[in-house]
């Protein structure tokens, strides 16, 4: 698969609800059909729109893929836990996070498992799904920094390693929950992680700032 050359986005009200529905059908045909048996005449009949008009927005399957992609990740950001919930434990703000970031990838499993297939064959979508990946370890790591700067978290620890580890532990056990099906009943699951996350962090009682559960 090589490298698409990404279409100017749309300016007019017609052309965003247009793109914008062409985006939803893709979804909805990667789900049905998986990536590989996916064809762009399928989107565009799901999108109710002339064949031809997909291509004033994307460039082929590569690209209203990666579009799907980015509409599922910003799905999956769930910023300011502090500021909406008022917490400021946090241990509890690690709850919520995880809590977020394992409900969302359930409800979008079948294209979490589509994503990792894909980044494996296509370079380009691997390095934006690497970029998402770390946005989610920095808002840990700074997270971690400033746990360790107020005492409440162990010095010791190296805040960009441990991010990734477990950042890297959420993702790869909602992959395995939801994409692998493993049985994990939900609330166990939570407890887990976060009893993990609490210790690995040597966390007793502190105020934080946002943790980040996985990665999308």
């Amino acid at each position: 698969m090589g490298k698409t050359e990404v279409r100017v986005t749309p300016r007019s009200a017609r052309g965003i609800r247009t793109r914008t529905a062409l985006v939803t059908a893709a979804r909805v045909v990667f789900e049905r059909d998986g990536y590989l048996d996916a064809r762009l005449a399928d989107i565009s009949a799901e999108a109710g729109v002339a064949s031809g008009s997909l291509y004033t927005y994307f460039e082929g399957k590569e690209e209203i893929f990666r579009a799907v992609a980015e509409q599922v990740a910003e799905e999956m950001v769930h910023p300011h836990l502090r500021a909406r919930t008022g917490v400021t434990d946090p241990r509890e703000l690690i709850d919520l996070a995880n809590r977020e970031y394992l409900r969302s990838y359930k409800k979008n499993a079948k294209l979490m498992g589509l994503f990792e297939q894909v980044s494996q064959v296509d370079e380009e979508f691997r390095a934006v799904r690497i970029e998402r990946a770390n946005a989610f370890v920095q808002r840990n790591a700074k997270m971690i920094r400033t746990l360790q700067e107020a005492g409440a978290a162990d010095t010791e620890l190296d805040p960009l390693l441990t991010a990734h580890a477990l950042s890297g532990m959420v993702s790869r056990m909602a992959f395995v929950a939801y994409v692998q099906k493993v049985p994990m009943p939900f609330e166990r699951l939570v407890e887990t992680l976060n009893r993990i996350w609490v210790r690995a962090l040597g966390l007793e009682s502190a105020s934080g700032l946002e943790p980040g559960g996985g990665s999308a």
